[in-house]
């Protein structure tokens, strides 16, 4: 499919296939508030997690999933874990001599802007290769877990993907070609995560972005960017702050969120060095530079959802270094 396994009969070898294996991979954060489809980086808390196993059987079966409440398919070319997953076994000439099957237990809600999809599809191929005895690099399966999201969502962007496989922070800038970055991670920053259930599903979100912005406005967010970039390498947290915000998307995708105004504000009273949007919502996010000031930030708007009866979720995380993981 993506032409990029070469010599893969080299990289296989059955005396080291597993019978069976349990894999978590984390939620992300994409766009990073001002580097929309760019940047992105991994939590440690909520993710996804799949079990697969091989079977005598030949193809791939779904045997069950869990927390979806009924909204993911089954079948298993609609499902962006099978999806993805039978892609690569394709690629790799195991189609017609290999069998799994795949549990898929959700540890987050599906459309909150936390890369869902994405963790789904990246446990699912991550476990794949810990399957087959780890034969290919992350950089060669992330074609595949990008071949998820175009299921999910229309486009095959790497900006959930990326951190989510690589974790900690990362910079994607060329698609074509694919091109991805691991930058540090600045060891005293919390992620504050504010669910408000409500729905914004990514197709409608993404209809709302302008083809055309004003040169000011561009150039305000690449400076941005590239300022956001500096701070992180030089762990400046007042410019990471400073530099976190975004004049492009944000003004048209805030209208989406119930009390975006007002939760921001809080956030930023109560110390946060940004707050933005996760992904295209409705997940907020801020940045804090310790643990208590996250923690404050989550239970001062979780005390403002409940007085407006908005029906919530809230996590608190430290950026995810590591990806995705085999659990024992």
């Amino acid at each position: 499919m993506f032409q990029v396994l070469d010599k893969i009969e080299e990289k296989l070898d059955s005396n080291k296939f597993l019978e069976q294996v349990h894999v978590f991979a984390p939620a992300t954060v994409a766009n990073m508030i001002c580097g929309y489809d760019i940047l992105g980086f991994a939590v440690d808390y909520p993710g996804d997690e799949v079990i697969m196993k091989r079977t005598e059987s030949l193809g791939i079966e779904i045997l069950k999933i869990t927390g979806d409440e009924g909204k993911l398919p089954l079948d298993v070319q609609k499902n962006t874990v099978s999806h993805s997953v039978w892609q690569l076994l394709c690629d790799l000439g195991l189609d017609k001599s290999f069998g799994l099957s795949i549990e898929l237990h959700k540890k987050m809600p599906i459309g909150s802007g936390l890369g869902s999809s994405a963790a789904s599809t990246v446990a699912g191929i991550f476990a794949l290769n810990e399957l087959l005895g780890n034969p290919l690099t992350k950089h060669e399966l992330l074609p595949y877990c990008m071949e998820g999201e175009r299921l999910a969502c229309g486009s095959a962007h790497a900006d959930n993907v990326g951190p989510s496989l690589f974790g900690g922070i990362t910079l994607i800038p060329s698609s074509e070609p694919l091109i991805i970055r691991s930058l540090p991670v600045p060891e005293d920053l919390y992620a504050t995560l504010i669910y408000p259930k409500v729905e914004v599903p990514t197709k409608d979100a993404r209809k709302l972005i302008k083809d055309k912005v004003s040169l000011d406005k561009a150039v305000k967010q690449w400076g941005n960017i590239a300022s956001l970039i500096a701070a992180i390498y030089e762990k400046d947290y007042t410019e990471i702050g400073r530099s976190m915000q975004d004049y492009i998307i944000e003004p048209s995708r805030s209208l989406l969120i119930p009390f975006f105004d007002q939760m921001k504000e809080i956030s930023l009273d109560k110390g946060a060095l940004t707050f933005g949007i996760s992904g295209s919502g409705p997940t907020v996010m801020a940045l804090s530079y310790e643990q208590n000031i996250a923690k404050d930030i989550a239970l001062s708007i979780e005390d403002f959802l409940k007085d407006k009866n908005i029906d919530h979720l809230s996590f608190v995380s430290k950026i995810n270094k590591q990806g995705p993981y085999v659990k024992k």
